[in-house]
């Protein structure tokens, strides 16, 4: 018979041979879910991908319709296929804490509106990822948690139909709308308590509000649910004029041939398109390695397709411009107001 602590010791001498056995052969322990998102070694990236590979698959919900094209690409680079949904960010905010109250843990990366991954965060979902690309974005791209990273910059702009309205005769500033002769013309997404608070914030509550009540008793305003409908309404014609549409839609829209162009309306305002992985996310390395893909190669794809991207190596339509950006946990904690007094100003008054 071995007495036990001979037997312990053959163990740990197995063990320590197997170890290193495993080692010499260049394989690594696979890095668990906050492993891989604040890993930092020189072979950060091979172990990202070896691992990811094994996983073989991403999860991802989303609210960007434009998303899936880079995921085919990241699909055809490393050869991990990518689970999808899509919904409004609201929606997405909600399934994700609903799942995480019934211990349903199925998503790897959510990709939403700042304010909602902020909402998220709050919620203690999300996972602190420290990526090398990360000095490359700009400083509203990543908060100082570092639980969720900008991927591109959605900028409220004012969009218009080309054979309805003359260059020449646009508005620049929000205060040239009180003119009469935009009586009927002007339209404004339903949902947009956050561009008008932190409108008014830039403008002076009061001034931003008498200029509003003004327009609205001036001229009037129509409205529509959603930032894609509401564009699509411009190169329709329908709506000669909206005040907030975002910049890579009616662009997009133009290179079809639409009659639509966009220009900024000043104070121009701009807001974070965000991703964040998930802390109980079933492929930490796939997420991570998805993670770094949307903000390297990614910002490339998004500038190709009329996005505008966070990173500072690319130059955009509003790269040099002063920008108002919409702080999301600002948005959060001041929801309640903003709403009501967007709904009071505007949406409870338009045609």
């Amino acid at each position: 018979m071995i007495c036990r602590p001979i037997a312990i010791g053959l163990i740990n001498a197995c063990f320590l041979l197997f170890s290193a056995s495993a080692w010499s052969d260049g394989a690594k322990p696979v890095m668990t879910g906050a492993e891989a998102a604040l890993y930092k070694g020189t072979d950060r990236y091979e172990r990202l991908v070896d691992a990811a590979k094994k996983e073989g698959v991403v999860s991802v919900y989303h609210v960007y319709p434009g998303l899936p094209a880079l995921l085919a690409e990241f699909t055809k680079k490393y050869g991990i296929k990518v689970k999808v949904w899509r919904s409004g960010s609201e929606t997405v905010l909600q399934r994700i804490v609903t799942e995480a109250r019934g211990n349903k843990f199925e998503v790897d990366l959510v990709q939403n509106n700042s304010p909602e991954n902020e909402a998220a965060y709050r919620e203690k979902l999300l996972q602190e990822v420290r990526s090398p690309y990360q000095a490359d974005l700009m400083a509203q791209a990543l908060p100082t948690h570092h639980q969720w990273v900008g991927l591109s910059v959605d900028v409220w702009v004012a969009a218009y139909n080309t054979n309805k309205i003359k260059k020449e005769e646009l508005p620049k500033t929000y205060q040239d709308l009180l003119d009469p002769k935009w009586k009927g013309l002007l339209g404004i997404e339903a949902n947009n308590q956050a561009w008008f608070g932190s409108l008014l914030s830039e403008m002076g509550e009061d001034a931003g509000l008498k200029t509003f009540n003004g327009i609205m008793n001036t001229n009037g305003m129509s409205f529509r649910k959603g930032h894609s409908l509401l564009t699509m309404m411009v190169s329709s014609g329908e709506v000669p004029l909206a005040l907030t549409v975002y910049s890579w839609i009616p662009e997009q829209l133009k290179q079809k041939g639409a009659p639509i162009e966009y220009f900024p309306l000043q104070p121009l305002m701009a807001q974070v398109s965000t991703i964040a992985m998930l802390k109980k996310a079933p492929n930490p390395n796939a997420a991570v390695l998805l993670y770094d893909f949307l903000i390297s190669d990614g910002q490339k794809l998004l500038s190709d397709a009329s996005f505008i991207p966070v990173s500072k190596k690319i130059n955009n339509p509003f790269t040099g411009a002063s920008m108002k950006f919409v702080d999301p946990g600002q948005a959060i904690d001041l929801q309640a107001k903003w709403l009501k007094v967007f709904e009071e100003t505007i949406t409870k008054r338009s045609k």
